[in-house]
This record gives C-alpha cells, structure tokens and sequence, in this order.
C-alpha cells in the first residue's frame, strides 16, 4: 500500500474528497493558501480533507526534498512586501522562528491548541506546534553486531566507523535544525570538532534524509542520522534496520515538531486561521500517526505508532527553538556552506 492510499483509508468518511487542492468548484466557501514543507504525500490528504469538510479550497504548495523548509523559507522572504500564502505548515519550528525574526508571521493562538504537549510553540503565538518527529539513528542490522550499534552522535567521528556512516546535507531541512543545535547546545569550539571529525572520519553527504534511509537499508553504510519518518518507512517496508534514540544518556534526542505559522498581512487570514485550527486537531494528529509519516502526537490520548516512541518517553535535547532561528541563518551562510563546499563530497 502506498503512502497516499494508506492516507486516504485514515481519512476515509467524509462525503466527498474533492479532486486537486487549489481548483476552487462553483460552491467552494473561498481559497487559502498553504505552503509547506511537510512531505507533500502526507500535507496534500490533509488539505483535500480539509477542503471536503470546509467547502473551502486549499492551493497546496510543497518544497523540494532537496531544498526542504529552504525553499519556501527564501521564497516567503522575497514575498515579505507582497504576500502570497495565508498560512505555512513547517516540517520544524525553527524555520518559524526564522519568519517571526524578519516580521514576516503573525501571532495567533488557536482555541485548538490547548491540551498540546508544552514548550513547543511560540510564546507569543507566532507558531503552533503539531506532530513531531526525532532525529534518530538508522543502522543496517547486517552490518552492526548485536551490541555495538552506534548509541551516540559520536560514533559518527569513531575511527571504528570510518567511511561507514553517511548524514544528509545540513544545508537543508532537519540536518540543518540538527547542526544549528549542536552548534546551541554544545557550543561553537565543541561543534566544529564533531563537523571536522565527520569529514576526517568519512562520512558520507547524501541528497536527502530518505536517501540516509535507504542507502543503509540497502547496506551500501552501516549507519546514518535520519527523522523518525525516514526510518519508520524502512522498517515497514521489512528492511534489516534498527533504530537508535541518540545520546539517552547524555544531551538527548532532538525533537522536530511541524509547526502551523499564520502570515502576517496574508491575503486570506480568516481563512488561514481556521486551517490552522484544523491542523490542530486530534484527527489530524492521528492520521498523521497512522500513515507513514508515523508521526509523534503531542496531544495527549492520541495512540502513538509502533515504529516509534511517545514524545515524553524519549530522553529529549533542551533546545530553545526560537534562539536556533539566527544560529541556522549564520550557518547555512558560513561555516555549514564551507564545509559542505570545501569538505565533503556527496
């Protein structure tokens, strides 16, 4: 079963899904606009469902897997003076918090977001937090013996592992939320000696989180740093994986929640406020479980998937969202692209 089927039999029941978002019918109720950088086969059965529910039409527009959350990060920049979403449904709260730095989000606390798992949305309203995944550690059970699987980041730099490991590029989607966390939590000198110890230690630049996944499935490395999402697919397709929490015992497993972001001066704000009203609910939390995407539920109640652990049940990194926001911008413009440049090779 493909992802978007086994979508479509969660969100079975409606009376009717309407073919196309952003195709407005005679009777539709209006149209909001949505940008997002959640993979489109998980964000497009949730707008259509929406849509069916509302009468109100959704334009869905997705990122790249290749330019994850920065696509569209840079293209809600450029349209700063004009406009074009209503709303932005980011994969991670950091590129929210990018847009709240440059006034480019407006505050909005949805009633919905009550009873949601707490420290993940913005304080003053500017992101909503919804489903999240974790940063984890793919390992090909083929290639790692029974106790020796790589239970820290640091196994990336062990000589043991050398040319072994692979990581996506950090100039885009979550190893860039990763990298700039690193960069937070253990400090500049501290970080850069890891990013250098990869490059010494070989570690492979792949194109994307689910290429990680699927070049140790197919055992072509022992390991590599992927979402829950990447990895819960790998195991349901029957591949020789396991999974890794990171770092339990130390700094903890980074946790990745979506985040629903109202834009400021938006053409169709009534409307972006009741789909992210709508994101924000208990149905879309579990579909989100359910499908593929195996998503963390925040609101408490919400059956979590097998392929994964409730959120506060994971040893989590303390991270402030909001201060990884300038972290990420000087990153991706410096050292990360230097490094990405000069270091490695894909």
């Amino acid at each position: 079963m493909t992802p978007h089927t086994v979508f479509h039999a969660a969100l079975a029941g409606a009376a009717i899904i309407l073919a196309g978002c952003g195709n407005p019918s005679a009777g539709s109720k209006g149209e909001v606009v949505v940008y997002t950088s959640v993979d489109d086969v998980f964000a497009r059965p949730v707008a259509e469902q929406f849509q069916a529910e509302t009468g109100v039409a959704v334009k869905l527009v997705p990122d790249t897997e290749e330019t994850k959350s920065t696509g569209l990060l840079n293209r809600l920049i450029a349209e700063k003076a004009r406009p074009v979403a209503d709303v932005f449904w980011s994969g991670d709260p950091v590129r929210a918090a990018v847009l709240k730095a440059n006034g480019i989000s407006a505050p909005y606390r949805s009633p919905n977001a009550e009873g949601m798992a707490g420290g993940f949305s913005d304080l003053e309203g500017h992101w909503s937090a919804l489903s999240a995944r974790a940063r984890v550690i793919i390992y090909n059970r083929n290639l790692v013996a029974e106790g020796e699987e790589p239970a820290s980041l640091q196994a990336f730099v062990d000589p043991k592992w050398k040319g072994r490991a692979c990581i996506a590029n950090p100039l885009f989607g979550t190893t860039t939320m990763h990298a700039a966390a690193l960069f937070s939590v253990w400090g500049e000198d501290r970080a850069r000696a890891f990013f250098d110890g990869m490059k010494a230690n070989e570690v492979a630049m792949l194109s994307s989180n689910s290429e990680v996944k699927r070049r140790v499935a197919a055992g072509d490395f022992a390991f590599g740093l992927t979402d829950t999402d990447d990895a819960s697919v790998a195991l349901g397709e029957g591949n020789p994986v396991g999974v890794i929490y990171p770092d339990a015992g130390g700094d903890g497993t980074l946790i990745i929640p979506s985040a629903a972001v109202l834009i400021a001066n938006a053409p169709h704000p009534d409307l972006g406020k009741r789909f992210i009203d709508y994101l924000l609910t208990a149905e879309v939390e579990q579909t989100l479980a359910e499908s593929e995407a195996a998503q963390m539920p925040l609101r408490p109640g919400v059956p979590v998937p097998e392929s994964v652990k409730r959120v506060g049940d994971i040893t989590a990194m303390k991270v402030d969202y909001a201060a990884l926001a300038p972290l990420l911008e000087s990153l991706s413009n410096g050292y990360l692209k230097k490094w990405v440049d000069q270091n490695m090779k894909p």
